[in-house]
């Protein structure tokens, strides 16, 4: 595994990267690895209030995450967010099996929280 780059990554070297400071989350943007927000008190908050709502509404059929990267492309380009949360179903999801990789498929529902 390697630090950040400075070159145009490649979704291959992106999910291999190492931040040179593990708190930090990186989002996968026209071949940068460019850093998220650190949350704060409030962001917290409502993300464990929405998770739990969507728990609820889930009762397992499906998956709901909470900052777990998506492989995608934009512009014939990979990239790879990192929503706060997602939800994805079982219809989607398939047969895929879910290992402690990206998500593997686009998600029914996205919602990234935007903090003041």
């Amino acid at each position: 595994m390697t630090l950040i780059s400075s070159k145009s990554l490649t979704l291959p070297e992106f999910l291999s990267l190492t931040a040179p400071d593990g708190d930090i989350t990186y989002e996968l943007v026209d071949g940068e690895a460019i850093p998220k927000m650190s949350p704060k008190f409030f962001h917290s908050r409502l993300t464990l209030a929405l998770s739990s709502i969507l728990d609820r509404w889930n009762q397992g059929r499906g998956e709901v995450g909470i900052e777990w990267a998506i492989i995608l492309s934009k512009n014939d380009r990979d990239w790879c967010p990192v929503p706060d949360l997602l939800y994805i179903s079982p219809e989607r999801l398939g047969d895929i099996p879910l290992t402690d990789e990206a998500c593997p498929v686009p998600p029914e529902l996205v919602i990234e929280i935007i903090s003041p």
